[in-house]
């Protein structure tokens, strides 16, 4: 499991909160940078940025509604797509009513829409405009690169002097292989 720094908590905690008060979304989010399935949050940080007791995370879980990643112990650790599937369950439950099988089903068609959207507008850049890499596996795996991002990355370099000069963090579970970030320095890699 990837084991992030503080620094990295703290960036995906605001994150995290810019998704649950609706001022960002997992597509904006996963456009500047942002690795969506990172399982970054508690049981405990979780449940307060979604504003759900962590004993209803522990059932949804069981019960398959959000099952969350483990690390090696068996803790339970959240991503900001978990995060953003909870409150959406929350308000579903609370708000509209609705059942754990039909918020399972409706989580389910929202995120196949998200990932139908991500496509459509991929296959609608220019030609060119993409970076390919190999994996581990000699799998060929597309990168994305944008301006947005770069700036981005430079932004967060500039307003967050708390991050250590270079934090690295490798996923060998990753379908992409071993990642490598950096903050703190002018050659960022995601």
């Amino acid at each position: 499991m990837v084991r992030v720094s503080r620094g990295v908590q703290v960036l995906y905690g605001l994150c995290a909160v810019a998704l649950v008060e609706q001022r960002a979304d997992l597509d904006g989010a996963d456009e500047v940078g942002f690795d969506i399935d990172l399982p970054v949050f508690s049981v405990g940080r979780a449940a307060e940025l979604a504003n759900i007791h962590p004993q209803t995370l522990r059932q949804y879980d069981r019960q398959g509604l959000i099952v969350p990643q483990r690390t090696e112990g068996g803790a339970r650790r959240y991503s900001l797509r978990d995060v953003q599937k909870l409150v959406e369950a929350q308000r579903m439950s609370q708000e509209e009513g609705i059942n754990l099988a039909g918020i399972a089903r409706i989580l389910e068609l929202q995120e196949e829409n998200r990932q139908l959207r991500r496509e459509v507008k991929r296959l609608q850049r220019p030609q060119g405009s993409s970076v390919f890499a190999a994996d581990r596996d000699g799998g060929i795996t597309e990168i994305q690169h944008s301006r947005q991002a770069r700036r981005w990355r430079h932004e967060v370099r500039a307003s967050a002097p708390q991050l250590p000069a270079r934090s690295y963090y490798a996923d060998d579970s990753s379908p992409y292989g071993s990642a490598l970030i950096r903050f703190g320095d002018d050659n960022v890699l995601w």
